[in-house]
């Protein structure tokens, strides 16, 4: 029995009343008065909602200089800039911040302004010329990254890092990009969005900063390219931008990511890319503003919006894990999400009847294409929690392939064919190196997945990964496979679940831990065509498959064993699952046969308060 007063380092809230765990942060745009002047490729910078500056932009006919101060009720004019420009990188507050960078009409510079609460001064420039990028952290220690440079326009990763008298490049983005999104310090930032057409992973990527170096993380449900942005590394906000990457549309989506993961939350009241925002010394994004910005090709906003966070629940955050205690039942309780206690609900239906098509993302922003009725299908819809719609085909036909990724970036196999989904359109990339057919794929981002099995026939051990841009031969599976499930949020990081093998329906399983596969405790029911979900190779759900006829049973792993859980409502086989962004506790299954189906069910595990017994 675990002793309370060996649990050190952690201070334990105490509430009256047990938590409404389930009630997640979420939070609302107010609308603000206007600027004194319409403008997008606004530079902003600023601490909180009640004090920013805006500087620079386009007014539709010119670049200018102009610069504004809002005060929480009005915009005043104050100086303005040395050199007009637009799309240029902020940093700091109201009364101490800096401007560099951006293009004065038809390339980039490298001109770097301070603001001192009054007028803006010549500072030392940047190494290299910048535009069409963003900027984080105070006037004396700030970042700056990607964006468009010399020969211009080349699109770049360059990062460079100001001491208050000069800048210093530093380590790059992992993905080059233009109008990435900023937020955080000098030593601890996170960037996300942007437009790269080559890799268009660039789209959804997240990437965070350690003061050496960039490493990448869970993709955003949108993208935001030249979105506003504010909060710091473990808190930050994205609202707007432009999406898909390579249109003029723009959006109002707005996320909050809390350190591991964008959520969507309430939209801006005006869709619009290219704002200023307050990206300075924030200490959370709780209070953030958006200002100005491109409302539709050739059109331009004054607006500001400003956001407030609503915390969640009594808990400024809702942990799993978290223990506190209750004073009402004179208990300590933790905060939890036990996969046993799931269920299986309806979801929207697709627009066409198949199985063999595979998913992608999560049970509220999901994709599923390809399949059979037969023949072989081209068909892509999007899900957006509510209801499926069609969107572009593929290039080529696919049934019983592997996909993984996020609704705005996916990769979709078949055989030897491979392709990539941007958020709008399918593009033909790199083939795998061994033409096969209904082999498994583990869920991860389209810069870092994993195949492995199948027939060619015989049935195949093979196991490649994939980094992006090509595929890699690795250690085999122990036991050869076919139409089995894949799960994990990497290729470092995965597991293989069930397939057809000898014997027939097998309920072989195997981790892969980046280097090996293991076999590890069989599943309970041997099966094939089965969807599985999962983070990881110790946190995983496989549903459905068939055996000699279509099934409905629902298994969890926790690392150790398998156990029975809730059975899906559709006994069903080769349906589409959604993995990314989803885990144990979230997936769907979407279609399948026999017949074949267009229903969907989403599977959702609640948080719930369980009572500890301490000494």
């Amino acid at each position: 029995m675990s002793k309370y007063k060996e649990i050190k380092g952690f201070k334990v809230q105490t509430l009256a009343s047990d938590t409404a765990a389930s009630v997640a942060a979420t939070g609302t745009w107010a609308s603000a008065p206007n600027m004194n002047v319409a403008r997008n490729a606004m530079t902003g910078f600023g601490a909180t909602n009640t004090a920013a500056i805006g500087a620079g932009g386009y007014n539709g006919t010119a670049y200018v200089a102009s610069a504004e101060l809002y005060n929480g009720s009005s915009w005043t004019e104050v100086n303005d800039l040395n050199t007009a420009r637009g799309y240029g990188a902020g940093a700091g507050t109201s009364t101490a911040g800096l401007f560099a960078g951006g293009h004065p009409g038809s390339s980039a510079v490298a001109i770097n302004e301070t603001w001192n609460g009054t007028s803006f001064t010549e500072a030392n420039d940047l190494n290299a010329i910048h535009s069409e990028f963003r900027g984080c952290g105070t006037s004396t220690a700030a970042i700056v990254a990607a964006g468009l440079t010399a020969p211009y326009p080349t699109i770049t990763n360059l990062c460079e890092v100001w001491d208050g008298t000069n800048w210093t490049e530093v380590a790059d983005l992992n993905i080059a990009g233009v109008g990435v999104q900023l937020a955080g310090t000098s030593t601890l930032a996170i960037a996300n969005s942007g437009a790269n057409p080559s890799p268009t992973a660039r789209a959804t990527a997240t990437e965070l900063w350690n003061g050496s170096s960039w490493t990448n993380s869970t993709a955003s449900n949108s993208g935001h390219r030249e979105g506003a942005a504010a909060g710091i590394q473990t808190d930050a906000l994205m609202g707007g931008g432009a999406f898909p990457t390579n249109s003029p549309s723009v959006i109002a989506n707005t996320e909050i990511w809390n350190g591991t993961a964008w959520t969507e939350v309430n939209d801006m009241a005006t869709a619009r890319s290219q704002m200023g925002s307050t990206v300075g010394q924030q200490t959370n994004s709780q209070t953030s503003l958006a200002f100005a910005g491109e409302t539709a090709p050739g059109g331009r906003s004054a607006a500001t919006e400003e956001w407030t966070t609503t915390p969640a629940a009594d808990f400024t955050k809702i942990n799993l894990g978290q223990v506190y205690y209750n004073s009402g039942s004179n208990a300590y309780k933790v905060t939890e999400q036990p996969v046993p206690g799931g269920s299986w609900s309806s979801g929207g239906a697709m627009n066409t009847a198949r199985r063999g098509q595979r998913g992608s993302g999560s049970k509220t922003a999901g994709l599923v294409f390809g399949g059979g009725s037969p023949p072989p299908l081209v068909l892509t819809e999007s899900y957006n929690g509510t209801a499926f719609t069609e969107v572009a085909d593929l290039n080529t036909a696919k049934n019983n392939g592997a996909g993984f990724g996020t609704q705005a970036s996916t990769i979709a196999t078949n055989e030897a064919n491979v392709e990539l989904w941007n958020g709008s359109s399918w593009t033909e990339t790199t083939e795998v190196n061994t033409d096969r057919e209904a082999y498994a794929g583990a869920t991860g981002p389209t810069s870092a997945g994993i195949i492995f099995g199948g027939t060619a026939p015989p049935y195949v051990t093979n196991t490649e990964t994939w980094n992006g841009s090509a595929w890699t031969e690795v250690n085999d599976l122990n036991n050869a496979r076919a139409a089995g499930g894949g799960a994990g949020l990497n290729s470092g990081d995965a597991i293989c679940i069930l397939g057809d093998s000898n014997p027939y329906s097998s309920a072989y399983v195997e981790t892969w831990d980046g280097t090996n596969w293991t076999e590890v405790t069989q599943a309970n029911t041997g099966r094939y065509y089965n969807g599985a979900s999962g983070a990881s190779s110790s946190s995983a759900i496989t549903y459905g498959g068939y055996t000699t006829a279509a099934v409905a049973n629902t298994e969890s792993w926790n690392g150790t064993a398998w156990t029975e859980i809730a059975d899906l409502a559709t006994a069903r086989f080769t349906g589409g699952s959604g993995n990314i962004g989803s885990s144990s506790t979230s997936a769907y299954y979407a279609g399948g046969g026999f017949p074949d189906k267009t229903n969907m069910e989403e599977w959702t595990v609640d948080v719930t308060n369980t009572t500890i017994t301490v000494s």
